[in-house]
Protein backbone atom coordinates (compact mmCIF):
# COMPACT_ATOMS: atom_id res chain seq x y z
CA UNK A 1 0.00 0.00 0.00
CA UNK A 2 1.06 3.52 -0.69
CA UNK A 3 2.36 5.85 1.86
CA UNK A 4 -0.34 8.48 0.74
CA UNK A 5 -2.87 5.59 1.55
CA UNK A 6 -2.52 4.74 5.23
CA UNK A 7 -4.02 5.67 8.19
CA UNK A 8 -0.51 7.65 9.09
CA UNK A 9 -0.08 9.83 6.25
CA UNK A 10 -3.50 10.95 6.78
CA UNK A 11 -3.73 11.73 10.32
CA UNK A 12 -0.33 13.99 10.38
CA UNK A 13 -1.45 15.77 7.52
CA UNK A 14 -4.73 16.77 9.31
CA UNK A 15 -2.40 17.29 12.62
CA UNK A 16 0.43 19.87 11.11
CA UNK A 17 -2.59 21.77 8.82
CA UNK A 18 -4.31 22.39 12.57
CA UNK A 19 -7.48 20.12 11.30
CA UNK A 20 -6.61 17.70 13.89
CA UNK A 21 -9.57 16.21 15.53
CA UNK A 22 -9.91 13.25 18.41
CA UNK A 23 -10.67 10.93 15.34
CA UNK A 24 -6.69 12.21 13.99
CA UNK A 25 -5.11 10.65 17.15
CA UNK A 26 -2.34 7.99 16.04
CA UNK A 27 -1.81 4.97 18.03
CA UNK A 28 1.43 2.80 17.68
CA UNK A 29 1.72 -0.68 19.26
CA UNK A 30 5.45 -0.56 20.27
CA UNK A 31 6.22 -4.57 19.35
CA UNK A 32 10.32 -3.84 19.37
CA UNK A 33 10.82 -5.30 23.13
CA UNK A 34 12.96 -8.20 21.88
CA UNK A 35 15.48 -5.72 21.71
CA UNK A 36 15.20 -4.18 25.24
CA UNK A 37 14.11 -7.12 27.19
CA UNK A 38 14.93 -10.10 25.01
CA UNK A 39 13.43 -13.63 25.67
CA UNK A 40 11.27 -11.57 28.01
CA UNK A 41 9.80 -9.43 25.46
CA UNK A 42 6.51 -11.48 24.29
CA UNK A 43 5.56 -11.68 27.73
CA UNK A 44 4.34 -14.57 30.14
CA UNK A 45 1.25 -17.36 29.64
CA UNK A 46 -1.26 -17.55 32.23
CA UNK A 47 0.95 -20.41 33.51
CA UNK A 48 3.97 -18.56 34.10
CA UNK A 49 5.64 -20.30 31.12
CA UNK A 50 7.33 -17.76 28.45
CA UNK A 51 5.67 -17.00 25.47
CA UNK A 52 7.79 -17.32 22.29
CA UNK A 53 9.50 -15.50 19.01
CA UNK A 54 5.93 -17.26 16.94
CA UNK A 55 4.08 -15.68 19.84
CA UNK A 56 4.91 -12.40 19.26
CA UNK A 57 4.27 -12.49 15.89
CA UNK A 58 0.90 -13.88 16.32
CA UNK A 59 0.03 -11.30 18.58
CA UNK A 60 1.29 -8.46 15.99
CA UNK A 61 -0.47 -10.46 13.19
CA UNK A 62 -3.22 -10.15 15.13
CA UNK A 63 -3.15 -6.19 15.83
CA UNK A 64 -2.28 -5.07 12.23
CA UNK A 65 -5.18 -6.84 10.68
CA UNK A 66 -7.66 -5.23 13.47
CA UNK A 67 -6.62 -1.80 12.05
CA UNK A 68 -6.96 -0.38 15.82
CA UNK A 69 -3.72 1.09 15.46
CA UNK A 70 -1.52 3.14 12.73
CA UNK A 71 2.13 2.47 13.63
CA UNK A 72 3.75 -1.40 14.50
CA UNK A 73 6.82 -0.79 15.69
CA UNK A 74 9.18 -3.74 15.35
CA UNK A 75 12.64 -5.29 15.13
CA UNK A 76 13.85 -5.46 12.12
CA UNK A 77 13.97 -9.31 11.92
CA UNK A 78 10.27 -9.37 13.31
CA UNK A 79 9.34 -6.61 10.60
CA UNK A 80 11.42 -8.37 7.60
CA UNK A 81 9.28 -11.85 8.46
CA UNK A 82 6.18 -10.33 8.85
CA UNK A 83 6.75 -8.17 5.31
CA UNK A 84 7.63 -11.68 3.76
CA UNK A 85 4.43 -13.25 4.85
CA UNK A 86 2.24 -9.60 3.25
CA UNK A 87 0.77 -8.73 6.63
CA UNK A 88 1.59 -4.94 5.93
CA UNK A 89 1.22 -5.48 1.65
CA UNK A 90 -2.76 -4.08 1.82
CA UNK A 91 -2.91 -3.03 5.32
CA UNK A 92 -3.56 0.61 6.31
CA UNK A 93 -0.96 -0.13 9.34
CA UNK A 94 2.35 1.46 8.89
CA UNK A 95 5.14 -0.71 10.14
CA UNK A 96 8.54 1.01 11.73
CA UNK A 97 11.51 -0.50 12.46
CA UNK A 98 13.72 0.32 15.43
CA UNK A 99 16.36 1.82 14.00
CA UNK A 100 18.89 1.95 16.76
CA UNK A 101 19.16 0.72 20.39
CA UNK A 102 21.13 2.22 22.75
CA UNK A 103 22.55 1.23 25.86
CA UNK A 104 19.97 2.15 28.18
CA UNK A 105 17.18 0.00 26.49
CA UNK A 106 19.77 -3.41 27.05
CA UNK A 107 17.51 -4.86 29.87
CA UNK A 108 18.26 -8.04 30.15
CA UNK A 109 17.71 -10.15 33.60
CA UNK A 110 20.66 -9.11 36.01
CA UNK A 111 22.33 -6.34 33.46
CA UNK A 112 22.98 -2.82 35.14
CA UNK A 113 23.18 -0.83 31.53
CA UNK A 114 20.70 1.26 32.90
CA UNK A 115 22.99 2.73 35.63
CA UNK A 116 25.41 4.55 33.13
CA UNK A 117 24.52 7.35 30.57
CA UNK A 118 23.25 6.38 27.61
CA UNK A 119 25.61 5.36 24.85
CA UNK A 120 25.17 5.48 21.26
CA UNK A 121 24.27 2.07 19.22
CA UNK A 122 22.61 0.34 16.65
CA UNK A 123 22.00 -3.02 15.66
CA UNK A 124 19.84 -2.70 12.19
CA UNK A 125 21.61 -1.23 9.08
CA UNK A 126 19.53 1.45 6.83
CA UNK A 127 20.46 -0.78 3.22
CA UNK A 128 18.88 -4.24 4.62
CA UNK A 129 15.76 -2.17 6.47
CA UNK A 130 14.78 -0.02 3.84
CA UNK A 131 14.25 -2.95 1.23
CA UNK A 132 10.76 -3.77 3.30
CA UNK A 133 10.62 -0.27 5.55
CA UNK A 134 10.60 2.99 4.82
CA UNK A 135 9.86 4.74 8.68
CA UNK A 136 11.89 4.20 11.54
CA UNK A 137 12.41 5.12 15.31
CA UNK A 138 15.32 7.02 16.18
CA UNK A 139 16.11 6.92 20.16
CA UNK A 140 18.11 9.16 22.48
CA UNK A 141 18.47 9.81 26.41
CA UNK A 142 19.70 13.04 27.75
CA UNK A 143 22.29 12.62 31.06
CA UNK A 144 23.06 16.17 31.79
CA UNK A 145 26.40 14.80 31.10
CA UNK A 146 28.55 16.39 28.23
CA UNK A 147 30.65 13.94 26.86
CA UNK A 148 27.51 11.22 26.63
CA UNK A 149 25.10 13.85 25.10
CA UNK A 150 27.49 14.95 22.76
CA UNK A 151 27.96 11.41 21.24
CA UNK A 152 24.57 10.92 21.09
CA UNK A 153 24.10 14.28 19.42
CA UNK A 154 26.68 13.19 17.22
CA UNK A 155 25.33 9.89 16.32
CA UNK A 156 21.78 11.47 15.14
CA UNK A 157 23.56 13.83 13.04
CA UNK A 158 24.99 10.81 11.35
CA UNK A 159 21.78 8.50 11.33
CA UNK A 160 20.22 11.76 9.64
CA UNK A 161 22.70 11.88 6.54
CA UNK A 162 23.11 7.89 6.53
CA UNK A 163 18.80 7.56 5.77
CA UNK A 164 18.79 10.41 3.80
CA UNK A 165 19.74 8.19 0.10
CA UNK A 166 17.08 6.14 1.31
CA UNK A 167 14.31 8.31 1.46
CA UNK A 168 13.60 6.76 4.66
CA UNK A 169 11.44 8.84 7.39
CA UNK A 170 12.02 8.69 11.15
CA UNK A 171 10.34 9.49 14.39
CA UNK A 172 12.25 10.63 17.73
CA UNK A 173 12.56 9.00 20.64
CA UNK A 174 13.70 10.81 23.61
CA UNK A 175 13.37 9.14 26.95
CA UNK A 176 14.06 10.47 30.45
CA UNK A 177 17.35 9.04 31.83
CA UNK A 178 17.13 6.04 34.25
CA UNK A 179 18.97 7.48 37.27
CA UNK A 180 19.56 11.26 38.76
CA UNK A 181 20.92 13.69 36.83
CA UNK A 182 21.05 16.74 39.14
CA UNK A 183 17.72 18.07 38.13
CA UNK A 184 14.94 17.93 40.37
CA UNK A 185 12.35 16.08 39.35
CA UNK A 186 9.75 18.61 39.15
CA UNK A 187 12.40 20.11 36.90
CA UNK A 188 13.21 17.43 34.44
CA UNK A 189 10.25 17.71 32.03
CA UNK A 190 11.80 21.49 31.60
CA UNK A 191 14.89 19.56 30.90
CA UNK A 192 13.73 16.97 28.47
CA UNK A 193 11.91 19.88 26.48
CA UNK A 194 14.50 22.20 26.52
CA UNK A 195 17.24 19.43 24.84
CA UNK A 196 14.53 17.94 22.44
CA UNK A 197 13.87 21.34 20.95
CA UNK A 198 17.70 21.81 20.77
CA UNK A 199 18.45 18.52 19.61
CA UNK A 200 16.33 19.70 16.52
CA UNK A 201 16.21 23.17 16.02
CA UNK A 202 19.14 22.74 13.55
CA UNK A 203 17.37 19.69 11.49
CA UNK A 204 15.92 21.42 8.37
CA UNK A 205 12.19 19.68 6.83
CA UNK A 206 14.00 16.94 4.65
CA UNK A 207 15.13 15.37 7.81
CA UNK A 208 12.88 16.57 10.47
CA UNK A 209 11.09 13.50 12.44
CA UNK A 210 7.63 12.76 11.63
CA UNK A 211 6.87 12.81 15.22
CA UNK A 212 8.16 12.76 19.16
CA UNK A 213 8.02 9.80 21.48
CA UNK A 214 8.92 11.05 24.86
CA UNK A 215 7.73 10.03 28.67
CA UNK A 216 4.57 12.20 30.00
CA UNK A 217 5.72 14.76 32.35
CA UNK A 218 2.20 16.21 33.38
CA UNK A 219 0.00 18.44 31.38
CA UNK A 220 2.37 21.59 31.70
CA UNK A 221 5.52 19.95 30.27
CA UNK A 222 3.41 18.68 27.85
CA UNK A 223 1.56 21.84 26.86
CA UNK A 224 4.95 23.29 26.27
CA UNK A 225 5.81 21.20 24.18
CA UNK A 226 3.25 20.62 22.00
CA UNK A 227 2.30 24.06 21.82
CA UNK A 228 5.87 25.03 20.80
CA UNK A 229 5.80 24.30 17.23
CA UNK A 230 2.64 22.19 16.18
CA UNK A 231 3.42 22.90 12.24
CA UNK A 232 6.67 21.02 12.55
CA UNK A 233 6.74 18.98 15.60
CA UNK A 234 3.96 16.61 16.33
CA UNK A 235 4.38 15.43 19.78
CA UNK A 236 3.65 11.72 21.37
CA UNK A 237 3.62 9.93 24.56
CA UNK A 238 5.76 6.48 25.29
CA UNK A 239 3.62 4.32 27.38
CA UNK A 240 6.05 3.23 29.81
CA UNK A 241 5.76 0.09 32.83
CA UNK A 242 2.16 -2.08 32.74
CA UNK A 243 0.62 -0.56 35.76
CA UNK A 244 -3.20 -0.68 35.95
CA UNK A 245 -5.78 -0.42 33.51
CA UNK A 246 -6.78 3.22 34.17
CA UNK A 247 -3.27 4.31 34.32
CA UNK A 248 -3.12 3.37 30.68
CA UNK A 249 -7.02 5.00 30.10
CA UNK A 250 -5.71 8.04 32.06
CA UNK A 251 -2.27 8.51 30.30
CA UNK A 252 -3.46 8.72 27.10
CA UNK A 253 -6.45 10.94 28.06
CA UNK A 254 -4.39 13.33 30.03
CA UNK A 255 -2.16 13.70 27.32
CA UNK A 256 -4.38 14.22 24.56
CA UNK A 257 -6.07 17.26 26.75
CA UNK A 258 -2.57 17.97 26.77
CA UNK A 259 -1.48 18.36 23.29
CA UNK A 260 -0.42 14.72 22.56
CA UNK A 261 -1.18 13.79 19.35
CA UNK A 262 0.46 10.30 19.29
CA UNK A 263 0.88 7.26 22.22
CA UNK A 264 3.16 4.57 21.68
CA UNK A 265 2.20 2.03 24.32
CA UNK A 266 4.55 -1.54 24.57
CA UNK A 267 3.89 -3.15 27.66
CA UNK A 268 0.74 -1.82 28.28
CA UNK A 269 -0.63 -2.85 25.57
CA UNK A 270 1.39 -6.34 25.31
CA UNK A 271 0.68 -7.70 29.24
CA UNK A 272 -2.90 -6.33 28.99
CA UNK A 273 -5.10 -9.31 29.09
CA UNK A 274 -7.37 -8.59 26.01
CA UNK A 275 -5.01 -6.36 23.89
CA UNK A 276 -7.57 -5.20 21.00
CA UNK A 277 -9.86 -4.73 23.12
CA UNK A 278 -7.71 -2.32 25.31
CA UNK A 279 -6.56 -0.30 22.18
CA UNK A 280 -10.39 -0.27 21.22
CA UNK A 281 -11.07 1.35 24.46
CA UNK A 282 -7.95 3.98 24.40
CA UNK A 283 -9.18 4.90 21.01
CA UNK A 284 -12.79 5.50 22.87
CA UNK A 285 -11.26 7.35 25.79
CA UNK A 286 -9.12 9.50 23.77
CA UNK A 287 -12.02 10.47 21.34
CA UNK A 288 -13.99 11.73 24.59
CA UNK A 289 -16.72 8.63 23.74
CA UNK A 290 -15.76 6.98 27.58
CA UNK A 291 -14.07 8.55 30.27
CA UNK A 292 -10.83 6.68 31.43
CA UNK A 293 -12.83 5.09 34.71
CA UNK A 294 -16.13 3.81 32.16
CA UNK A 295 -13.64 1.97 29.64
CA UNK A 296 -11.91 0.29 32.91
CA UNK A 297 -15.27 -1.24 33.51
CA UNK A 298 -16.14 -1.67 30.01
CA UNK A 299 -12.72 -3.72 29.86
CA UNK A 300 -13.58 -6.10 32.54
CA UNK A 301 -17.12 -6.48 31.61
CA UNK A 302 -15.39 -7.42 28.39
CA UNK A 303 -12.84 -9.97 30.46
CA UNK A 304 -16.14 -11.48 32.14
CA UNK A 305 -17.91 -11.63 29.07
CA UNK A 306 -15.13 -13.93 27.53
CA UNK A 307 -14.50 -16.06 30.40
CA UNK A 308 -10.83 -13.89 31.06
CA UNK A 309 -9.25 -14.22 34.19
CA UNK A 310 -8.32 -10.38 34.97
CA UNK A 311 -4.94 -9.73 36.42
CA UNK A 312 -6.36 -7.54 38.96
CA UNK A 313 -10.00 -7.46 40.70
CA UNK A 314 -11.83 -4.13 39.17
CA UNK A 315 -11.37 -2.16 42.38
CA UNK A 316 -7.88 -2.36 42.02
CA UNK A 317 -7.60 -1.90 38.56
CA UNK A 318 -9.11 1.32 39.10
CA UNK A 319 -6.75 3.24 40.87
CA UNK A 320 -3.94 5.65 39.32
CA UNK A 321 -0.62 4.41 40.42
CA UNK A 322 1.46 6.55 37.83
CA UNK A 323 2.40 9.89 40.50
CA UNK A 324 2.60 11.94 37.71
CA UNK A 325 -0.96 11.05 36.60
CA UNK A 326 -1.87 12.18 39.64
CA UNK A 327 -1.37 16.21 39.20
Amino acid sequence: MADSDRQLERKLANIRSGRYTPDDFVIADAKDGDMAFGVMAPGPNADGTLKTKADYLDAITAMTESGLVDVMLLSASSAEVLSGRGVFESSPVTPAVRMNDTTDIWNARGSRYRDFPSAPFSTADIDSVSSFCDLGLYSMTFSNDLESDRASLDAYREFRHTIRPHDFRHFLEVFNPAFDIGIPEAELGDYVNDMIIKAVAGVTARDTPRFLKIQFNGPQAMSDLSSYDPENLIVGILGGAKGTTRDTFELAHQAEQSGARVALFGRKINLSEAPLELVRLMRATVEQRSTPEQAVRAYHDYLDEHGIAPQRALADDLQITDPVLMN
